[in-house]
C-alpha cells in the first residue's frame, strides 16, 4: 500500500490509505481505573467510523491492561507464560467490546484472534484480513501474537508489516506524544515532534518495547504517537495534521 498523499501537505484526502490503530487497554477504560467504559468505547468507535468513511482501511490492535496487567501487576509470582496467555484473553474481551461498539453504529467489523476460538472470532489469516480491509471492513486483531513474552506493541508492528500498513497510529491515554522524560514526573520534559527509531532505543524512551521498535525500524514502518483523549484526533492523524510525535520516516 502507498500513501494517498505523498508529501506532508495537509489536503482534502487522507494521508494514509491503510493504517494500524494501536489502542491500549487503558484507553478503553476511560476515566475508570479498570474495566471497559461504554461511553469511551462509543467515542472511539465514532472516531473510527469517521476515518473509515473517508475510505481509510482500518486495522486495530488492542491491548488488555485494563483487565489484566500481566507480570508487572495482577500476575505477580505467576508463571510468565501463563500470565501472558491470560493477557491475550483480556485483549479478546476488549476486541469484542470494540466490535460491538462499532457494529452498533453500522460499521462492518471482523475480529481475528491469533489464539483460535472460532465460536467468538475468526482465526488470524493474513490474506483474509487484507481482503476484509479491501472490502471496507474494520479488522480488530486480538490475542497478541499468540505467543507469550511478546507485547501488543510487537503485535502492532508485526501486523503492520504483514498487511503492509502505511503507518501505526499509537493512540495513548493521558499523553499527547513522546517526551524527553516522563511528563507526569518531570514538568520540564520537552515534547518531541519527530525522531528516529534508533533514538528511542538509544535514549530509552518508553514508547514501545525494543522488539516492537526494532521491527518497525527494520521494516520502515512509521509510527505516530498521539493522544486518544481529544475527540477527532484519529481523523487529524490520518489527514496528516501536525499532532503528536512522528517516529521513523522523514516528513
Amino acid at each position: 500500500m502507498g500513501s494517498t498523499d505523498g508529501n506532508s501537505t495537509v489536503g482534502q484526502h487522507p494521508k494514509y490509505a491503510r493504517v494500524i490503530l494501536k489502542l491500549s487497554g487503558e484507553a478503553l477504560a476511560g476515566n475508570q481505573e479498570f474495566g471497559i467504559e461504554p461511553e469511551t468505547i462509543q467515542n472511539i468507535a465514532q472516531q473510527i467510523k469517521e476515518i473509515a468513511n473517508l475510505g481509510v482501511q482500518v486495522a486495530i490492535v488492542v491491548g488488555g491492561g485494563n483487565i489484566w496487567r500481566g507480570v508487572s501487576g495482577s500476575a505477580q509470582g505467576m508463571d510468565r507464560a501463563t500470565a501472558d496467555y491470560m493477557g491475550m484473553l483480556a485483549t479478546v474481551m476488549n476486541a469484542l467490546a470494540l466490535q460491538d461498539g462499532l457494529e452498533k453504529i453500522s460499521v462492518d467489523t471482523r475480529v481475528q484472534t491469533s489464539v483460535e476460538m472460532r465460536q467468538v472470532a475468526e482465526p488470524y489469516i493474513r490474506r483474509r484480513a487484507i481482503r476484509h480491509l479491501e472490502k471496507g471492513r474494520v479488522v480488530i486483531f486480538a490475542g497478541g501474537t499468540g505467543n507469550p513474552y511478546f507485547s501488543t506493541d510487537t503485535t502492532a508492528a508485526l501486523r503492520a508489516a504483514e498487511i503492509e500498513a502505511d503507518v501505526i497510529l499509537m493512540a495513548k491515554h493521558g499523553v499527547d506524544g513522546i517526551y524527553t522524560a516522563d511528563p507526569m514526573k518531570y514538568p520540564d520534559a520537552v515534547k518531541l515532534d519527530q525522531l528516529e527509531f534508533l533514538e528511542i532505543l538509544n535514549r530509552g524512551l518508553g514508547v514501545m518495547d525494543a522488539t516492537a521498535t526494532s521491527l518497525c525500524m527494520d521494516n520502515d514502518i512509521p509510527l505516530l504517537v498521539f493522544s486518544i483523549g481529544e475527540l477527532g484526533n484519529i481523523r487529524r492523524a490520518v489527514m496528516g495534521e501536525a499532532i503528536g510525535t512522528m517516529v521513523g520516516r522523514k516528513q
